[in-house]
């Protein structure tokens, strides 16, 4: 069965972007992104793949699922398919599909429409955001594969957005990078304690 990856970008203190969305402050050179472009070329968006010099296959994912709010900084400048090399899922109750002919929307249950995604043929399913999905999508995600970048906000956009409900979850690699970013990849450890 296809893995539900949640592949982002974090501060220290678990927020993906500040209060008003702002993430530009993330670093995007260095030897992590050397090693994550090799490692999921297909996360860096169509307009950007000439960076990798060229446009290499996709490593693990053939499908991105996100959020309004991640999909939102594209669209506003007119990209309407920023992942035009993967089959893209926004889910928002507000976007009018016939607008998006190059996404598909996903008005309904997310929870649901995963599910069913995963149950089909295919790579894994990259997860872009942002929390507030991330929350709803808690008990189908797979893996996260977080960039821990070497900030803090104090506050923001929270890496999960989700009541109170503690999931503990394994650490299965980490890589420390020069310019202190760690690449953290962690699996669930299983049902939450009684």
């Amino acid at each position: 069965m296809r893995k539900l990856v949640y592949y982002v970008g974090s501060t220290i203190d678990g927020f993906i972007a500040g209060p008003d969305g702002e993430y530009d402050f993330f670093p995007t050179v260095g030897d992590h992104a050397t090693y994550l472009n090799a490692t999921v070329p297909e996360t860096v968006p169509t307009a950007h793949r000439s960076v990798l010099g060229g446009d290499p296959p996709n490593a693990r994912f053939d499908a991105v699922v996100m959020g309004r709010g991640s999909y939102d900084p594209a669209r506003t400048v007119g990209v309407t398919s920023p992942y035009a090399h993967l089959r893209q899922y926004v889910v928002s109750r507000t976007l009018p599909p016939a607008d998006y002919p190059d996404v598909e929307i996903v008005s309904g249950d997310p929870l649901a429409f995963v599910r069913d995604l995963k149950s089909q043929q295919g790579r894994d399913i990259w997860l872009c955001g942002g929390g507030n999905l991330a929350g709803q999508l808690l008990p189908e995600i797979d893996e996260l594969f977080v960039k821990l970048y070497p900030y803090v906000l104090g506050s923001g956009i929270p890496l999960v957005d989700r009541g109170f409900d503690p999931r503990r979850f394994t650490l299965v690699e980490a890589r420390p990078f020069d310019n202190g970013t760690v690449v953290l990849r962690y699996a669930p450890a299983g049902p939450r304690p009684a």
